[in-house]
C-alpha cells in the first residue's frame, strides 16, 4: 500500500515563509538587519555619530526655503514640540544631551518632589526646527544636504532622454 502524502496547512506555510525570505533581498550586503546588531550600534555610538542621529525635521517654511527636510538639532535652535505631554509648546533649545539622546527645551521643566525644578529631556524626533541658528558650518551643512539632493534629481533626469 502505497502512503500518500498530503501537505498540512503548516507545512504550506512554512514554505511560503522560506520562499518570501530567499526572493527578498538586502539593498546592502554590508550592513546588517539585524535588530540586535542595530541597537547594539545606535547606544553604543560615538558622540558625533549621536550628533546625527539626534536630528529633527525642519518645518514646512524652512523645508521650502532651503530645499532640505530635516538636520541635526542644536543648542539655540527654535523648536516646536510636536509629540507628549507637552505637544505645542515652543522654546529655544537649552542643551543637546548627547549621552540620554535628549535635549533639553527652554521653560519645558517639571518640580522634584524635593522643589526643585529640572529640564525635561525631549527626543529630537518629536521636535519641529522652526528657526535655525546660523553660522558659516550650519550654511555650509544645508548647501552640502541641498546639493546632494538636488544631484540625485539631476542624474535620474540626465538618462531622460
Amino acid at each position: 500500500a502505497a502512503v500518500i502524502f498530503l501537505p498540512t496547512s503548516f507545512d504550506l506555510f512554512l514554505s511560503l515563509i522560506y520562499i518570501y525570505k530567499k526572493e527578498r533581498m538586502k539593498y546592502s550586503t554590508t550592513v546588517s538587519s539585524s535588530r540586535r546588531k542595530s541597537r547594539k550600534a545606535h547606544f553604543s555610538a560615538h558622540s558625533e555619530a549621536r550628533r546625527k542621529l539626534m536630528s529633527s525635521n525642519l518645518s514646512k517654511e524652512l523645508q521650502a526655503r532651503y530645499g532640505v527636510r530635516s538636520m541635526p538639532v542644536r543648542k539655540d535652535d527654535e523648536v516646536l514640540i510636536s509629540r507628549g505631554m507637552f505637544k505645542t509648546r515652543e522654546g529655544k533649545v537649552t542643551a543637546c544631551y548627547r549621552k540620554k539622546f535628549v535635549v533639553h527645551v527652554a521653560n519645558i521643566t517639571r518640580e522634584k518632589a524635593n522643589g526643585a525644578t529640572v529640564p525635561v529631556g525631549i527626543q529630537p524626533s518629536s521636535l519641529i526646527i522652526t528657526k535655525l541658528k546660523m553660522d558659516k558650518d550650519r550654511k555650509a551643512a544645508l548647501e552640502r544636504k541641498k546639493r546632494g539632493a538636488g544631484s540625485k534629481d539631476d542624474v535620474a533626469m540626465a538618462n531622460v532622454d
